[in-house]
């Protein structure tokens, strides 16, 4: 087919893309709030939230702003110079994130973030053993599909990095017995979100982190999708009174720019060297005047507290629904999973037919990751909405 018998935004993205997204036969073209436009003038309610990355809502007026403004001075700006807007971003993630992360180093995405973590967690140690949790997903870079569990993403590019164990999520004795001394890194999710919105428990966390500390083990957390409010706390290690060593960021950080950081202790950073690791675009002044308004306008409105407020109001709701499909409810925050006793791929696309954009996790779990700025009544349509599917 030539380029001039092409008629639609689909058909261009079929005929050019690579082809390794499965896409839903929408072509969306707008956003405001919690809202999305399709080309033919249709509204949605999107609790897909850009996979985690819409935190403060599509068109965000504070980022929207930075951006312009930010624009008209300078892009890109290498860390071979100094930068104010990137000066200013270093200054409020020491000050917002867990008292033991107190350098940063800036990238473009989740994947790039966990690759430099697990760089820096062997320069460090000395070490080259990487213990992560089943049905976790950290990425599909090399290093990162090594830590993800799912076959169907690993199997095909094997042989990957070796050095790689992987131990039941939310285990802490088969966990403590696989980390020793000869360990670098653990790294887990807070909340495993790809494999069905799963939290962690407090007694785990913190039973690992004691143990990492013993063996001179490094606690990495991915806290990519739970970071910045989305849990109902800045960052989810909150809630179960941990510190990593090193912390993976990225998605909302930088209110939809394409923007990553790894967040290290002083004792990592001082084992690292000049040209370790660097990044042609991470901590460009863009993404960063971005990041600055995002995290701004995040303690402005108290997207934390509202978070965990609707959070638990939506998930009350969702409790409520009478279906011998619903196999369990659970969440935390605004990062919520519906658990079916049956594939869930069906009734998403019957929401979706339905004005309500949501994700899956895994075959079974709906989930809803909506921009933390949504309304009540919004997630009361939500409800009611999975309600009707569900029936």
């Amino acid at each position: 087919m030539s380029q001039a018998a092409v008629k639609s935004v689909t058909e261009v993205e079929d005929l050019y893309g690579a082809g390794t997204y499965h896409k839903r036969k929408l072509v969306i073209v707008r956003g405001q709030g919690a809202r999305l436009w399709s080309q033919d003038g249709k509204e949605y309610i999107d609790c897909v939230g850009g996979q985690g990355a819409a935190n403060v809502g599509h068109q965000n007026p504070y980022v929207n702003k930075a951006i312009q403004e930010q624009s008209q001075n300078l892009v890109n700006c290498t860390e071979l110079f100094y930068n104010d807007q990137r000066a200013r971003l270093l200054e409020t993630l020491a000050r917002l994130t867990p008292a033991r992360i107190r350098r940063f180093f800036f990238c473009n995405s989740g994947a790039e973030s966990v690759e430099g973590a697990f760089k820096f967690a062997r320069l460090a140690t000395g070490r080259t053993r990487i213990v992560a949790a089943m049905r976790g997903y950290h990425g599909k870079s090399m290093g990162a599909l090594s830590a993800t569990w799912n076959k169907e993403y690993r199997e095909p590019f094997e042989p990957l990095v070796p050095g790689f164990l992987h131990l039941p999520f939310d285990n802490l004795e088969k966990t403590c017995q696989a980390i020793t001394d000869e360990t670098a890194a653990f790294i887990v999710e807070p909340v495993q979100g790809e494999s069905g919105v799963r939290p962690g428990s407090c007694e785990y966390f913190q039973g690992v982190e004691a143990h990492c500390r013993k063996t001179g083990t490094l606690l990495i957390l991915d806290e990519v999708q739970t970071g910045f409010c989305r849990t109902g706390r800045m960052f989810a290690s909150e809630h179960f009174g941990i510190e990593p060593d090193i912390l993976c960021l990225a998605k909302s950080l930088a209110g939809g720019v394409p923007m990553g950081a790894i967040g290290i202790s002083e004792a990592v950073s001082a084992k690292l060297f000049k040209l370790a690791h660097t990044s042609t675009f991470g901590g460009n002044p863009l993404a960063c005047a971005a990041a600055n308004a995002a995290i701004r306008f995040m303690e402005d409105r108290q997207l934390a507290e509202r978070s965990r407020d609707l959070g638990a109001e939506f998930m009350s709701e969702l409790r409520q629904i009478n279906s011998p499909k619903i196999r369990e409810v659970r969440g935390l925050g605004l990062m919520v999973g519906v658990e079916l006793k049956e594939k869930a791929g069906p009734y998403i696309q019957q929401l979706m037919e339905r004005g309500v954009l949501v994700l899956g996790a895994g075959p079974t779990v709906i989930r809803y990751l909506p921009p933390l700025v949504i309304e009540c009544d919004d997630l009361k349509r939500v409800a009611a909405e999975t309600a009707r599917v569900l029936g």
